[in-house]
């Protein structure tokens, strides 16, 4: 196989902050010895989060084998994991905002055409459904678990205690038409073809207020194995999750 020299578009900051976290990690658990050193494992994690690139790739491109780049891989995932923060954490910041933005995106998945729970008819592909919370800037501050792209947005923002945690501390929140019904927290556009001018009118305005939660998207969107996710379907929070910590640490 040829290998030849790649370029990742994050910072070199990115990559001392990860190699911090696994020095510790490393400490903690008392390794002794490791075929790669924790900036390597930091920069082989960061080509698959970043660039999509598949264990093969990397077990070449390394040195290594595909079984020790999963492993080294999974580590680097859960020790960011566990860094990212709560609903209950994230409230802390939401709390201080004048409003958040809530919608939900639908990270795509590989599988099979009888996988019906992770096929949601609106966008025709599987998926699984991830709720988003971003600032009234369009920064991301929060990330859900990963449901089943089948379950709607509304119910899923409700199982992940999102509705009630806003009304809870009185806090405006923007959201698309899928949220009709969460009741006070949140503004959502009227519905209609033959709207009365006042009403087209909010709708225009409430649009150009929650397209600044499209940039959060984009964030998640920037790494690219999120554009097509090919592993087991209890990993992606755990993906998702060490996203939004790498986000957090070095925004």
């Amino acid at each position: 196989m040829l290998v030849y020299p790649w370029s990742i578009d994050l910072s070199s900051r990115t990559l001392r902050y990860l190699s911090a976290q696994l020095h510790a990690r490393r400490r903690e658990v008392g390794t002794r010895w490791r075929r790669l050193p924790a900036g390597r494992q930091a920069l082989l994690a960061l080509a698959h989060l970043r660039c999509g690139d598949t264990y093969a790739q990397l077990a070449a491109g390394f040195r290594i084998g595909i079984a020790t780049v999963y492993r080294y891989i999974r580590e680097v995932i859960d020790v960011l994991a566990a860094l990212a923060p709560t609903l209950t954490e994230a409230m802390k910041i939401i709390r201080t905002k004048a409003f958040v933005i809530l919608d939900g995106t639908l990270p795509p998945i590989d599988r099979i055409a009888a996988d019906t729970p992770y096929y949601p008819g609106k966008h025709k592909r599987h998926g699984m459904n991830v709720q988003v919370l971003t600032d009234p800037f369009g920064r991301l501050l929060w990330t859900s678990p990963a449901l089943p792209g089948s379950v709607h947005d509304l119910t899923a923002a409700r199982t992940h205690g999102i509705i009630d945690a806003l009304a809870a501390a009185e806090l405006k929140c923007w959201a698309d038409k899928a949220y009709q019904g969460a009741g006070h927290p949140a503004r959502v556009p009227f519905r209609g073809r033959r709207l009365k001018l006042w009403k087209r009118r909010h709708n225009s305005m409430h649009a150009k207020i929650r397209c600044l939660g499209e940039q959060a998207m984009a964030t998640l969107k920037g790494w690219r194995l999120l554009r097509k996710l090919r592993c087991s379907t209890n990993r992606i929070t755990a993906i998702v999750q060490a996203v939004l910590a790498l986000h957090h640490a070095l925004a």
